[in-house]
């Protein structure tokens, strides 16, 4: 009888993390989108691979490709952790070129020009997730599941409105949870049985029968005209010969409630900080059976104090990670990074402020995103006129004013 750490060694998880993340532009200029600051102390691939780390699966690739330097010196420094004695392990893995002038052309493709990593680990399941999403779920449950069901692929799945399923993968099941019908990115998507208003999207969460992957990777590359996507190619066409399943988050074995968030739009990712804020938010950070690790290292703790002018420091309902001095400032409704200075007469709310962010005095700023390691001169003022703010900066449509380091004050 297999016990639960010999079944977890025969787990290989592949992190997708090389997406440009065009949407999240201009704060994916210099990173991947994986590596995106998230939440004060985070970057966004830690919940993945805090996921995969709680779940007691710890042979991990994250694949890379564009932009990747800030995401593997975060790796590397951060999730430094695992034990090569104990047979765990981490590796950065960028395109090899294996094939001549390729790189990664679609998910599927990633995992077909990786195939010999495969062959050298022989896991018996692959498990394939995105670096970019923000959520927190035991992938051992999803993995007890698929055997017990005898499945041969099992996709993580979560109920969402209609509206935002739009730009996902859309799942029909039957009574037994065995898809039936798969849309990718449908502009009318099919509703649950009851239920209109909603419909049961992929979380991009792929777990395989390794034989099932191989030959599904393979045969998709020798198909002409394919996106070499796993929700586009590869799951549709193995929904009608093999049994596939889906694994909704809102499974009892699960931590907390369901909450996954796609942060691939600068809305989205502005809305997904401010969701932390809440006195008891949906995705909780401060659970301590289950941890999200982060990389801050050894910082001093934060401080709010009396500027040299006599004033007050002031912070409500808000983040503020390490090694951050607030001298004077007054901070509402903000999630706050490490070594952030916020100095006298200066006004955040609602503000999303990467780590080593300078803001000077009488600074006015709402509804804003401000990139690592800007400085926000004295008297800068964003946040209260639109068409001024869409002069200077990109503006989003629920008029988030998003500020980058080279930013034009």
């Amino acid at each position: 009888m297999q016990t639960v750490a010999s079944v977890s060694a025969n787990v290989l998880s592949i992190i997708l993390a090389g997406g440009k993340g065009e949407r999240l532009r201009p704060i994916t200029e210099r990173r991947a989108k994986p590596a995106v600051p998230f939440g004060g102390a985070y970057r966004i691939i830690d919940f993945t691979l805090s996921n995969c780390v709680n779940s007691n699966f710890r042979r991990l690739i994250v694949l890379t490709q564009y932009e990747s330097l800030t995401l593997e010196r975060h790796v590397f420094r951060a999730w430094n952790i695992l034990s090569p004695e104990m047979g765990e392990f981490i590796d950065i893995l960028p395109p090899q070129q294996r094939l001549p002038n390729r790189w990664y052309e679609g998910t599927a493709d990633a995992i077909f020009q990786n195939l010999y990593v495969l062959e050298q680990e022989k896991p018996r399941w692959v498990l394939i997730l995105g670096g970019d999403h923000i959520y927190k779920m035991n992938y051992r449950a999803l993995l007890d599941r698929h055997r017990a069901e005898g499945a041969a692929a099992t996709i993580g799945c979560i109920d969402v409105p209609r509206e935002e399923a739009r730009v996902l993968g859309v799942m029909q099941v039957d009574a037994e949870s065995r898809i039936v019908g798969f849309q990718e990115k449908p502009s009318d998507p099919t509703p649950l049985p009851g239920q209109p208003d909603r419909a049961l999207a992929s979380m991009g969460i792929y777990l395989f029968d390794t034989d099932v992957l191989v030959r599904a990777v393979i045969q998709d590359a020798k198909t002409p005209g394919s996106s070499h996507d796993f929700g586009g190619d590869i799951v549709p066409r193995l929904i009608g010969d093999h049994k596939v399943l889906a694994y909704n988050l809102n499974d009892p074995e699960q931590p907390g409630v369901a909450y996954w968030r796609d942060v691939g739009s600068l809305d989205a990712y502005w809305q997904s900080n401010m969701d932390l804020l809440a006195r008891h938010p949906e995705i909780d950070l401060y659970d301590e059976d289950w941890p999200i690790r982060s990389g801050l290292g050894s910082r001093p703790p934060a401080k709010i104090c009396v500027s040299t002018e006599g004033t007050m420091g002031v912070v409500e309902q808000s983040i503020v990670a390490p090694g951050t001095v607030i001298s004077g400032g007054h901070v509402r409704a903000s999630v706050v990074g490490p070594r952030v200075e916020v100095h006298n007469g200066s006004a955040l709310d609602q503000c999303v402020v990467m780590g080593g962010v300078h803001i000077g005095k009488y600074v006015r700023l709402r509804r804003a995103i401000i990139e690592e390691s800007t400085r926000v001169p004295d008297g800068a003022t964003v946040g209260y006129d639109v068409e001024a703010d869409r002069r200077r900066f990109k503006v989003t449509e629920q008029g988030v004013a998003v500020i980058p380091r080279s930013a034009p004050f």
